[in-house]
């Protein structure tokens, strides 16, 4: 009997449940003609074997442990020692100031968008699931930065620069264009990107540019809430194509299980 009661009470526990909302709006990546997509993939590839950046690590053999015939570790042998010819092979990348002009990954290419570092970024179509690139629609129209979806990029790309899979590509803005070595490849893809279709941002391009970057105010915020007003009041902004319909709560129901636990009176000291 015990054992029924134990199993009806484990039956019966109570699975909280999670509300989220999503977007009624769906945001996708432009298409890209297939003529463009060849272009992007054989410029970039090309100017990557160029430069000679790679990533490259040298394995090292680590001693073997030898059991005997008690169970107990005898004492590790010494590795055979490899003749060097030459300089010996470091790991790390090859070029370290082309490296740090590009951001490789998904991470790395979300940090830099929120900081208004990139100024174009390509992102792997065949990357799964599809939604993990979804919020990179939306960061790279408010910074400005052109971006589109390409076919194939990490097969393409990961074989120069020596890594398993490179899902995003994005190129920094550099502070000297001297030392800005993906320039050419910069300018030569940027007129293929189609501009990216989000509604309720139709305005955003002109908050991220780079004599204005997102984040950074100039003068004091009451003089900028100033300004805003007064630019608003003159520029009458286009009517949005989208609409949504408000949200209406019909009834608020309180949470009879929530009580506030009373504190306990303190006792007059005698």
């Amino acid at each position: 009997m015990a054992t029924k009661e134990k199993s009806a009470k484990k039956a019966r526990k109570h699975v909280p449940a999670k509300t989220s909302f999503t977007s009624p709006l769906s945001v996708g990546w432009s298409s890209l003609p297939q003529g463009h997509a060849h272009f992007i993939l054989k410029t970039t590839k090309d100017k990557l074997i160029s430069t000679g950046l790679m990533k490259k690590e040298v394995k090292v053999l680590r001693p073997r442990k030898k059991r005997e015939k008690g169970g107990s570790l005898s004492k590790a042998e010494p590795a055979p020692q490899v003749s060097q010819v030459g300089d010996p092979i470091r790991n790390g990348w090859t070029d370290v100031a082309a490296r740090r002009q590009l951001a490789i990954g998904i991470n790395e290419v979300t940090k830099a968008l929120e900081r208004n570092e990139l100024q174009l970024l390509l992102v792997c179509k065949s990357a799964k699931p599809q939604h993990m690139m979804n919020h990179l629609i939306a960061l790279s129209v408010t910074r400005g930065a052109p971006a589109c979806q390409v076919p194939r990029l990490s097969e393409t790309v990961s074989g120069p620069l020596g890594l398993k899979s490179v899902l995003a590509l994005g190129f920094r803005r550099s502070s000297s264009e001297d030392n800005q070595v993906f320039t050419d490849v910069i300018d030569a893809i940027k007129p293929k990107v189609p501009p990216l279709d989000v509604a309720w941002l139709q305005n955003a391009s002109s908050r991220g540019t780079p004599e204005h970057p997102a984040g950074q105010e100039d003068g004091p915020r009451g003089q900028k809430r100033k300004l805003e007003s007064e630019s608003e009041k003159h520029t009458e902004s286009p009517p949005s194509p989208c609409s949504l319909q408000p949200l209406k709560v019909k009834r608020i129901i309180a949470n009879p299980a929530k009580r506030r636990k009373q504190k306990p009176k303190k006792k007059p000291v005698k």
